[in-house]
């Protein structure tokens, strides 16, 4: 395969630059700053700042609403970050089987990929109204048995189910993809050796798209820490009684709307701290049980 020669030296460089730019003004800068805030004691308005060291930390650290966020945050990334790889593939493997309505149900199912999260909060919000909702003949039948708005389980479960529905667009064509990559000649081998649809599916199916699930798990993983959001503001503001007040929205509240710049800065540097952990485990520890050739 031949190099691709450009005529002028300069050119390679100005290609990515404007991806570069808007990568270090709205990714690198406001990263940088956040650590730097952390720092200092930050007046709302202006006006300038005073180094206070790891006081920003331990005032954080101090906090019992930043460890019940926290928590919820973990909560939140594990079982949402599970359950929009689990059910993605149960599709995949469904649709890669060619089972009627197959072809039309992978159409359908890539739509919600141009659906915004703050819009994906919106309607969902609307579809678990306990009152007019889907559910709302539940609470008729048996009354406040289904209530995001005074529940916080019902909520949280709201929220899980919105995330989840918004991540099988992307993770349904990256393992369908996978598994129609196999070839067919192992499945028809394996059949006649007498190995069933459950023994296929363990023994050649999910060995050989493991690479497609390390990828979809390590974007869930790192997605569902920060895109949780959009579905908060738009759907439960934290509430009821700070069940859903994830760590992502605190941050937003304390610095927005309570002008703590520092805690919410302090706060942002631990999440990041804490988005690099769960990447490094995943790299560090999942990727070498990972085979990319076969």
């Amino acid at each position: 395969m031949s190099a691709a020669l450009f005529s002028n030296r300069w050119l390679p460089l100005l290609l990515p630059a404007p991806l570069l730019l808007l990568m270090v003004l709205f990714f690198y800068l406001p990263v940088f700053q956040s650590i730097y805030w952390s720092f200092f004691l930050e007046r709302p308005f202006g006006g300038g700042s005073m180094f206070v060291g790891w006081e920003n930390f331990a005032r954080v650290l101090g906090d019992d609403e930043f460890w019940s966020s926290l928590q919820k945050t973990l909560i939140f990334t594990v079982v949402g970050s599970t359950l929009a790889v689990v059910l993605p593939l149960v599709l995949a493997l469904a649709a890669d089987r060619h089972i009627r309505l197959a072809h039309p149900a992978r159409n359908v199912l890539i739509w919600p990929k141009a659906v915004a999260g703050a819009s994906i909060g919106v309607v969902f919000h609307f579809l678990f109204n306990p009152f007019v909702g889907l559910l709302a003949p539940l609470n008729s039948w048996f009354p406040e048995l289904w209530n995001p708005r005074l529940n916080g389980t019902d909520a949280f479960i709201t929220l899980l189910i919105a995330h989840t529905w918004g991540g099988i667009p992307f993770n349904f064509m990256i393992l369908l993809a996978g598994l129609q990559a196999i070839p067919r000649t192992l499945h028809q081998a394996a059949a006649m050796d007498g190995a069933g649809p459950w023994r296929r599916i363990l023994d050649i199916q999910l060995p050989f798209i493991l690479p497609q699930l390390f990828l979809t798990l390590v974007i869930e993983f790192t997605e569902s820490v920060t895109s949780g959001f959009a579905l908060v503001d738009t759907m439960t503001e934290g509430g009821p009684g700070g069940a859903t007040n994830l760590l992502v929205y605190k941050i937003y509240v304390d610095g927005f709307k309570g002008y703590d710049l520092s805690g919410a800065a302090t706060q942002t540097t631990l999440l990041m701290l804490l988005v690099l952990i769960f990447t490094a485990f995943q790299f560090l520890y999942l990727e070498r049980r990972v085979k990319y050739e076969r």
